[in-house]
């Protein structure tokens, strides 16, 4: 009877909703981002603070993918989408579903289980949106199928940005393009935009390690989705990551005014700095404070892993 009470209070603490929410445990969740040393959410997912999230917008994917190269993580972005629109990217952290081809007794089972013990509603690919928070990105591998291979549509986009404020990555297809379209700031990536209702694909994974093309994603991840591609930054090197991108920005602003002036050389620019100019560079910036601040401390550990 007291294990029983005990059971009772450890669902009624965690939410019933948050124990079913993904495929694998918290404890497993936690182990593969142990690096992540920040807040998460009651599932174990990293919550990267909303503070980078809004940061992030203002980066590019070149210069934070250079950043992930440098600290040996080369598997990280996926090109090759099309989009709702050129124009708006989607930026957050990543709720990820691994889809697979049907087959009738296990979609069934899963089926039977999600609707009768853990509360579901709807075919699976509905069930990853029950799980989202403000600043998510509900990111999917649909084994790239694209008849047959809509993940959504135009009532499911509008329930995602709801609950998200958000877009989506699906290596895999939506439909109901024209209405999607009037949502406004909501985005899809995917493979491409079909007329076809989503068929034979059946949620295996939900919030568990998933491969989007060449890159693996882990919940939690900061996505960061632009009109050239798609990076997944682990949630552990956001901060450092988004840091040194504003970094690049500030340097490449106080560079080409130094080239126009003629001040310094492109090639000295270009190169690891000397104390002369990157006081130079403390003096420039003190100046512009709608870049942010830096002291040389944080200037010397940017410089000190300088390849680009």
């Amino acid at each position: 009877m007291n294990k029983i009470i005990l059971l009772f209070v450890f669902l009624c603490f965690c939410g019933v909703s948050s124990l079913f929410a993904q495929t694998i445990s918290k404890d497993e969740l936690v182990f593969l981002t142990s690096e992540w040393k920040g807040e998460r959410f009651p599932d174990g997912r990293p919550k990267v603070p909303d503070n980078l999230l809004e940061r992030a917008k203002a980066i590019g994917i070149a210069d934070a993918w250079t950043v992930l190269k440098n600290e040996g993580y080369l598997n990280q972005y996926e090109g090759n989408w099309k989009m709702v629109w050129d124009d708006v990217p989607v930026v957050g952290r990543a709720v990820t579903a691994m889809f697979m081809p049907s087959r009738p007794d296990v979609e069934k089972n899963i089926k039977e289980r999600g609707i009768s013990k853990q509360g579901r509603k709807g075919n699976t690919n509905s069930w990853p949106i029950d799980v989202l928070t403000k600043g998510d990105v509900y990111v999917a591998d649909g084994f790239g199928k694209i008849g047959g291979g809509t993940l959504i549509g135009a009532t499911l986009a509008n329930s995602i940005f709801s609950k998200s404020g958000n877009g989506v990555v699906f290596n895999g297809a939506a439909r109901d393009l024209a209405e999607i379209q009037t949502i406004k700031g909501f985005n899809a990536f995917v493979r491409d935009f079909h007329p076809s209702f989503l068929e034979e694909m059946v949620l295996m994974g939900l919030n568990t390690p998933i491969r989007i093309g060449n890159a693996m994603v882990l919940p939690g991840d900061l996505v960061m989705a632009q009109r050239e591609g798609v990076l997944f930054i682990p949630a552990h090197l956001a901060e450092q990551v988004i840091g040194t991108c504003e970094f690049v920005t500030r340097k490449d602003k106080f560079g080409f005014e130094m080239v126009r002036s003629g001040r310094y050389t492109a090639g000295q620019i270009d190169s690891q700095w000397n104390d002369e100019l990157k006081n130079e560079f403390l003096k420039w910036l003190a100046q512009h404070p709608e870049l942010g601040s830096m002291n040389r401390a944080e200037v010397d550990k940017v410089m000190s892993k300088r390849t680009w």
